[in-house]
């Protein structure tokens, strides 16, 4: 573990598991303070506990993402408590249900995936960002993780089932993502593509708010694809055979397959770390499997970096979580 001698205080979602659990335990351990952002406050305290968290470095706060009026509840108790400006931010939380057969709905009325996974993380760094330029930390950073299904640059994001990811003529977007329309792209609903838009979206966020943001406010923007964490509770609504064999499929044929601590180190590398200091990168790790895993610079597709859908996408998802 890198030494860093200058901790700060950052936000993370999703960190009742997973990942996200583990980046928190690895920015304590670090030094920092991290506010917990989960639906259920009370099982992240739990989880943290379980994991031996020093909990003097945690603050738990309640946002539900799929639910813009929490995000919005959260934002404004978190500003209000907590005392001191966010270094940093790590949209990490996910949903991801390949086995509905019709779009759940936020209660906005979006599609479940897209509504947690892009716009509530949207919306929560947007109605940070003035918390995050009052901080003097030397590195302030926004860190949004990807995902290799959602990136055709690399061999998982070709792979075509349900479908590649592609937020098409965005026509989904345009209508309001509002009943009958679930998909980006206005097409019969697809639950595992839903989820690869609603990342695909993170990575073209990233990518907007680097070009849009970075120049004046000097606040650095990336995204990561840690390596594949296969074992993840993110894959708890597969069938139980996909979660027997797909760990092991990655762990012995691909080779990509991270464990959730490694991973979430390398979540806190990329917050806290000098070496990941340039805006407007997609990390990843070289021999993924392994902690000294050279980390570079991951091209992205066309479709996670072409300045025209991204400003689309930017627009039209400033007026779905109501700031335009």
């Amino acid at each position: 573990m890198a030494a860093n001698t200058s901790a700060g205080t950052v936000l993370i979602t999703g960190t009742t598991s997973g990942v996200g659990l583990h980046a928190t335990k690895a920015l304590v351990d670090r030094g920092w303070t991290v506010v917990t952002a989960n639906r259920d406050p009370v099982r992240a305290a739990a989880a943290a506990e379980g994991l031996g968290i020093a909990a003097a470095q945690l603050h738990h706060l309640r946002i539900d993402l799929g639910d813009l009026e929490s995000v919005r509840a959260g934002v404004e108790t978190l500003v209000a408590s907590l005392g001191r400006p966010l270094d940093a931010l790590v949209m990490n939380a996910a949903v991801y249900k390949p086995r509905l057969k019709q779009p759940e709905r936020s209660p906005q009325g979006y599609e479940i995936s897209m509504a947690t996974n892009h716009l509530g993380h949207f919306l929560l760094v947007q109605l940070l960002l003035s918390d995050l330029k009052r901080s003097i930390h030397p590195s302030r950073r926004v860190v949004i993780l990807g995902t290799v299904t959602a990136n055709s640059k690399e061999l998982g994001g070709k792979i075509p089932i349900p479908a590649p990811a592609d937020l098409g003529d965005l026509s989904g977007f345009a209508a309001g993502f509002k009943p009958p329309i679930a998909m980006a792209n206005s097409k019969p609903f697809k639950p595992g593509k839903a989820y690869k838009d609603s990342k695909l979206c993170n990575m073209i966020t990233t990518q907007e708010l680097h070009r849009r943001l970075h120049d004046s406010t000097g606040i650095v923007f990336s995204s990561l694809y840690p390596g594949c964490v296969a074992d993840s509770p993110l894959f708890r609504n597969t069938p139980k055979a996909f979660q027997t064999i797909f760990p092991w499929f990655q762990k012995n044929i691909t080779g990509g397959y991270v464990s959730q601590a490694l991973a979430g180190d390398r979540v806190a590398q990329v917050v806290a770390e000098p070496a990941f200091a340039s805006s407007g990168v997609h990390w990843s790790w070289g021999n993924r499997q392994t902690s000294g895993g050279k980390q570079f610079s991951q091209e992205l597709s066309d479709k996670a970096s072409n300045p025209t859908t991204a400003t689309k996408m930017w627009e039209y998802s400033m007026k779905l979580v109501g700031l335009a």
